[in-house]
């Protein structure tokens, strides 16, 4: 059912709506307790609040406009998880118990992929009709005594923030309400590139299904699930372009269904599709800064929206709605419980928020992946929103699982992180990296017993390559006075005695060196002193691709001539043959973080106008010219890698089409793997942190560019590694402080699998503690007896 607000248009037929919305809601005096409450919006999120304020408290005054009939409602069916069905169970089992003699179950998802078909189970779905929802929940507000008032337009905001105790706006992704106090809320909302429509077969699946349909316009995808004994929804989804190509645009309602039914009349049996006012639509992320302005609050899709890929749409209303109502029954005030509300909803929608946000783009670069063999890609599918992992899929469907492992060339008992990984002459035995971290503890550039513990340590935790952090070409090139090099004789000397430690107590880690040069982000502060703060004094001249500062307060870079960059190519090649002749065993470029090479890569540091300025081509010259020159002198045998910023988190910066050019014209040079971070380019960057959040664009460039990947960014379980690697989404997974907090993070990934073989294998002085210390015993004796007097 569309809510109050699902048209742009706002019409009200008292004189009151005519009034402009106050910049200041002024609730009554008495906040503590409201008793008159208004709810705009007859939607879920709506009538739930209603039905749990009307039932906690009979006194309430509480009245709830909709603009359209009780019994007019767009899209079929509903799914919930059992986690908001026990929050209803609790809260009301009036309604618990309705909405249980309704529900259609089931535990399975079928993938059907170029002709075939594969299921796996445990998954544990329950749905119902959206219109036997919305009679459940009617009746329930009827009988507790709600004033639903159907066909009727809500008065406009600020008159009913005036007149009641709280006004709950429910009114839809296109809330009236929200819009009347944007200044406040402060919304954003996100258009995506996908089209899709919502409709019905009158059959019931007997599971949850996604279907693909590779057309000659482009690849379409069916998402479809019962939500009664002899009806299932179907959702039709495809890129903009797709969608054109088709022409979908040219199509009225009833062609444009039997048009779905023709291309996917396998999947529905050939049962036709209905519509109910059904329209392509382009789903639309929406995201408030605030949640409520004095005694208006937000609730469900006027606050926030998820795609419905993962089915969150009626959960994460009704769920707002509980924890509003709990809140007003909790808190001493309006204003102390509408904060509560939002604090502790607000964590929770986020991570949806996020999980939705992966799970659409998946489906919208879905053509990456068709590619992919079979089960790769349902399990891939299965994975993309990242609330799914590996050992999740396990515990679901232990069948399932190994079958994708088989595929995928894992040996029997071997998580797919510790399968081997060739690069040129270089085997890796598992897929853990440890990523590259500055440690700021080196004097004139030479690595001290500090690194030798430091990156010993990690060697002997089992990682199967182990990077060092970013080693400097000169000593104008480095970040802070307590960065290593590789310009002098001295400091290969004390690298060399690090990677003969390596290689002679930790055999079977492979060691790597990061090369870069600092550009305009050198001569700085050491990190815990100031990061990216300029030295007090002692500071040395700084050169980039054009002479911007860093933030304000930062030294200004001198613009590289042309003759100088021929002296820092020099410079890198003299760093590269010192690096091999220290035995290093793997040499990563650094083109990443704003540094000297990224500086040239990104349009927000390169404004140049000669031949290494401009276009992304120009832009990649000297980069690559670096490359050409490192590679010279590299010994053949031995792989070399990029680090890039796939993303610059900036407007007018790299994108991540641009990334993935990038990484193709590095591999076309030569490159073995491309290691994928992002941001850190420019000081004012708005990252959207998140776990694994910098993954997606290491899955861009493999599945786009074909180039082997590391991905890097809040990865930190071996769960995440293992689900990673087995769809797909990268080579390599490098983790940073996962190992700060624990140098043997490998090996004990290793132990709480079960894992033994040569993947992981244990020092021989540490076999001892290869499995988990015990501890006491914290269970207490059953009891054995029952005595009766």
């Amino acid at each position: 059912m569309p809510t109050q607000g699902a048209r742009g248009d706002d019409i009200c037929g008292s004189a009151a709506c005519a009034r402009p919305a106050t910049d200041n809601p002024h609730p009554p005096e008495s906040t503590s307790h409201p008793l008159r409450v208004a709810i705009i919006g007859g939607g879920p999120a709506g009538l739930y609040a209603a039905a749990l304020l009307k039932q906690l408290d009979p006194a309430r005054e509480i009245t709830l406009w909709e603009r359209n009939a009780p019994d007019d409602t767009f899209g079929f069916g509903v799914v919930l998880s059992d986690e908001t069905l026990g929050g209803i169970e609790h809260a009301d089992p009036a309604v618990y118990q309705a909405l249980q003699r309704d529900f259609i179950r089931w535990d399975d998802i079928d993938i059907v992929h170029r002709g075939t078909r594969h299921t796996s189970s445990g998954h544990g779905f329950a749905a119902l009709g959206r219109k036997r929802l919305l009679e459940i929940l009617h009746n329930r507000c009827r009988t507790l005594g709600v004033d639903l008032r159907f066909r009727t337009e809500a008065p406009y905001p600020s008159w009913l923030a005036e007149t009641y105790d709280l006004v709950i706006a429910a009114d839809g992704v296109h809330s009236t309400t929200r819009e009347a106090y944007a200044d406040a809320f402060r919304p954003r909302l996100t258009a995506h590139r996908c089209r899709y429509i919502w409709l019905a077969a009158d059959f019931a699946f007997d599971a949850f299904r996604f279907e693909i349909a590779e057309t000659e316009h482009g690849v379409m995808q069916l998402h479809g699930y019962p939500y009664a004994a002899d009806a299932s929804t179907v959702i039709v989804e495809m890129r903009e372009e797709v969608w054109r190509a088709a022409g979908f645009d040219e199509l009225d309602e009833r062609e444009s269904i039997e048009r779905c039914a023709k291309i996917f009349t396998d999947a529905l049996g050939g049962h036709p599709l209905k519509s109910n006012n059904s329209t392509w639509t382009t789903f639309r992320t929406v995201v408030n800064e605030r949640w409520s302005h004095g005694n208006v609050v937000l609730l469900g899709d006027a606050a926030h929206t998820a795609h419905f890929s993962i089915g969150s749409g009626t959960k994460l209303a009704v769920e707002d709605a509980l924890a509003l109502a709990a809140c007003l029954e909790e808190q001493p005030d309006l204003p102390t419980a509408l904060s509560a509300y939002e604090e502790e909803r607000r964590p929770v929608v986020a991570s949806t928020q996020r999980a939705a946000r992966a799970s659409l783009e998946w489906f919208e670069d879905i053509g990456l992946y068709v590619g992919q063999w079979p089960r790769r890609f349902a399990f891939n599918l299965l994975t993309r929103s990242r609330r799914v992992t590996h050992d999740n899929l396990r515990l679901r469907d232990a069948r399932f699982t190994e079958a994708v492992e088989r595929e995928f060339g894992c040996p029997p008992g071997t998580p797919p992180m510790f399968t081997p990984f060739r690069l040129r002459g270089l085997t890796l035995r598992n897929r853990v990296v440890v990523s590259p971290m500055d440690m700021y503890s080196a004097t004139d550039g030479v690595p001290g017993d500090f690194h030798l513990v430091h990156l010993g340590a990690r060697a002997l935790g089992g990682a199967g390559l182990v990077m060092t952090e970013m080693v400097c070409v000169s000593a104008e090139g480095r970040i802070t006075p307590g960065c290593t090099g590789l310009y002098t004789a001295r400091q290969a000397d004390a690298w060399r005695r690090i990677t003969d430690f390596v290689h002679a107590q930790a055999p079977g880690t492979a060691i790597g060196v990061q090369l870069g040069h600092s550009g305009r982000k050198g001569s700085t502060k050491l990190m815990w002193e100031g990061m990216d703060d300029p030295l007090p004094d002692g500071n040395w001249p700084l050169v980039a691709a054009s002479p911007l500062p860093y933030k304000p307060g930062s030294q200004t870079p001198r613009r590289l001539p042309r003759a100088q960059l021929t002296d820092l190519r020099e410079q890198f090649a003299s760093a590269a043959w010192r690096a091999a002749r220290a035995g290093f065993d793997l040499l990563e470029l650094h083109c990443a973080h704003g540094y000297l090479l990224s500086g040239f890569l990104s349009p927000l540091t390169n404004h140049r106008t000669d031949a290494y300025g401009g276009s992304l081509a120009k832009r990649l010259r000297f980069p690559l010219e670096v490359f050409d020159a490192v590679r010279a002198v590299w010994p053949a045998e031995r792989p070399m890698t990029v680090r890039i910023s796939a993303t610059d988190w900036a407007d007018g910066g790299t994108t991540a089409e641009d990334a993935v050019e990038i990484a193709r014209a590095f591999a076309a040079h030569g490159a073995d793997l491309i290691d994928v971070s992002t941001g850190q380019v420019v000081a004012d960057e708005t990252p959207e942190f998140g776990r694994s959040y910098q993954t997606p664009f290491a899955d861009r460039i493999r599945n786009a560019a074909g180039v082997p990947v590391i991905a890097v960014g809040a990865i930190s379980s071996w769960d995440d590694v293992n689900s990673l690697i087995l769809a797909g989404r990268t080579d390599l997974c490098a983790l940073a402080r996962p190992h700060l907090y624990d140098p043997n993070w490998t090996l004990h990934a290793a132990a709480e699998q079960g894992y033994t073989g040569p993947g992981a294998d244990w020092p021989v002085p540490y076999r001892a503690g290869s499995r988990a210390p015990r501890t006491g015993r914290t269970d207490a004796p059953k009891p054995r007896l029952s005595l009766t007097s």
